[in-house]
């Protein structure tokens, strides 16, 4: 009988037990003391402060590379110098650059002294060919008068009509050679204008060529371009750089702007935008 007694007592004090903890709230997650801010609940904007180091780096860094292919020769200008827009950071040389240099002045001396030519060819043709025009003009005005001589004496029957047909003739042909010599100089001065434009446009064909080559070593002395500071050269002397190749880099220590490093367990409390009151 008492054993009996405790298994029925165990039995109901467990059904108790059990009962009693199905009654029970889940119990409030536990969370470290430093990690949350506690006060009292009220309205308006609440700001969270977040840290990390920083620093003031440009805003703007401009780079410059190179524009063509060279060879370090001297580096003028040490990192941390202030630097105007004119101001030669390095000096490269081309040996290729300074032959196409020289190729297209030459060519550009050898249209010139072209053009020159031809314009002197084409006053030559002009008073060839004004010399002609006077010439026909003075052969028309003798056969005209000779005709207009022979028109009276076969008037007067002192000469028999062959010669007054033979003089009309000759009258007649002076004077189409002289209409088309007059012909020829008016059309000649737009033919002379077309042939000197095409001279010219070689001309300038050449000088433009010349003009880019001397740009093209000019830029053989590297400039800052921008006023600011000199940051950092990338070459050194003897180095060979090709087309695109990055020299120095400037920036303007007038605009700035603050760089910071947040850890990664607060980066995720920083936001951009205003912040809004409830």
């Amino acid at each position: 009988m008492r054993r009996v007694i405790y298994t029925v007592f165990a039995v109901l004090l467990l059904g108790v037990v059990t009962y009693g903890l199905s009654k029970l709230e889940p119990a409030a997650p536990a969370v470290e003391r430093a990690t949350v801010f506690i006060d009292e609940v009220k309205r308006g904007p609440m700001l969270r402060q977040v840290r990390g180091l920083g620093a003031l780096v440009p805003e703007e860094i401009l780079l410059i590379p190179a524009s063509d292919e060279g060879r370090v020769e001297r580096r003028l200008v040490l990192p941390g110098s202030p630097v105007e827009p004119d101001t030669v950071l390095l000096e490269l040389s081309s040996p290729l650059l300074e032959q196409l240099v020289w190729d297209a002045e030459s060519q550009l001396k050898a249209t010139e002294a072209d053009y020159a030519n031809l314009k002197v060819q084409l006053e030559s043709q002009r008073l060839d060919q004004e010399s002609m025009a006077a010439q026909v003009e003075a052969e028309y005005s003798e056969a005209q008068a000779r005709f207009e001589a022979d028109q009276e004496l076969a008037e007067e029957g002192l000469i028999p009509n062959l010669n007054l047909t033979i003089s009309r003739a000759n009258a007649e042909q002076l004077a189409k050679r002289l209409r088309l010599e007059h012909e020829r100089v008016s059309i000649r001065d737009p033919a002379v204008e077309a042939q000197l434009a095409a001279q010219q446009a070689r001309i300038d064909q050449a000088r433009g060529l010349m003009e880019l080559r001397r740009g093209q070593f000019d830029k053989l002395k590297v400039r800052a371009g921008a006023r600011g500071v000199l940051q950092q050269l990338e070459v050194e002397v003897g180095q060979l750089v090709t087309p695109g190749t990055p020299l120095a880099r400037v920036s303007d220590p007038r605009r700035l702007k603050a760089e910071l490093r947040i850890p990664e367990t607060q980066a995720k409390d920083v936001q951009f935008g205003p912040l809004l009151s409830g």
